[in-house]
């Protein structure tokens, strides 16, 4: 959470991988694993829930924990879906952990908190209440996987990143949303922060893609983007921003690939 203000054919190998190491985030980050831009293509459907599972107090994982695709949803305290910054999450992740199979139904409170490096795998928002998931860890080598899954109607974002380390999202969708993935512009502790977006299916509405730090040497990579229902483009795929650690609203100040800040070209992106 930040305090700023507020304003969704697999290669077998590469799956066969991802099962048997829980989809580690190490094995994320490989350059093997990045696709080439593509043509659009179908968005896969999202799963049935299989039961559902009200939750009162925050799930606490150590380790893996598989849902089973059942739904979770807030109830008691954190039974809101709202855009307060004091809301608990779902579930907390502590260093290492593994959330897998899982959707987070209404109210989803502030998602999940990430405490170190972790991995969301098929891990689904049907509504996003604060963020889908933020990421909080404070070493350099944190690495933070989401592979597979989707969200829908974020009002604000999706993924926050306050900590640091590096994000990777991958085979992932998201629908009616404000930002993918933020990296926090008003922390008071800010870090340079890595991000890959990656094999990703963006539908609109939405507002940005990634938004990044330029002065505190942030970059987004983007990589076999599809983007549908934006026929006049208005979706940012990256936006540049001056972040600060004072708590005041970050300024804009520029958007589209620069080789530096914004790591991709209009190949990177198809549209339909």
């Amino acid at each position: 959470m930040t305090p700023h203000k507020r304003k969704t054919g697999r290669r077998r190998a590469v799956i066969g991988g991802l099962s048997a190491l829980a989809v580690t985030g190490a094995a994320l980050v490989t350059g093997s694993l990045l696709a080439p831009a593509g043509a659009a293509s179908a968005v896969a459907a999202w799963p049935q829930a299989k039961g559902s599972t009200p939750v009162a107090t925050t799930i606490e994982v150590s380790g893996t924990y598989d849902g089973r695709l059942k739904r979770f949803y807030g109830t008691g305290d954190l039974g809101s879906d709202g855009q307060s910054e004091s809301q608990k999450p779902v579930f907390v992740l502590k260093d290492g952990a593994v959330l897998k199979n899982v959707i987070i139904g209404t109210p989803a409170a502030d998602g999940v908190h990430c405490l170190g490096s972790c991995t969301l795998q098929n891990v689904w928002w049907e509504n996003v209440g604060e963020d889908a998931a933020t990421f909080k860890g404070t070493s350099a080598s944190a690495v933070y996987a989401v592979y597979g899954g989707g969200a829908r109607s974020a009002s604000d974002k999706v993924f926050q990143f306050n900590g640091a380390g590096k994000l990777v999202v991958t085979r992932f969708q998201v629908s009616d949303f404000g930002k993918l993935v933020r990296s926090c512009g008003n922390c008071r502790k800010q870090y340079p922060r890595t991000i890959l977006v990656n094999d990703v299916d963006i539908t609109a509405p939405g507002k940005s893609i990634v938004g990044v730090n330029a002065n505190y040497g942030d970059t987004a990579t983007l990589r076999n983007i599809r983007v549908h229902g934006d026929t006049k483009k208005k979706i940012k795929p990256c936006t540049r921003f001056t972040g600060n650690n004072t708590g005041k609203e970050p300024k804009e100040i520029g958007t589209g690939p620069d080789g530096t800040t914004c790591r991709y070209t209009a190949g990177d992106l198809s549209y339909d």
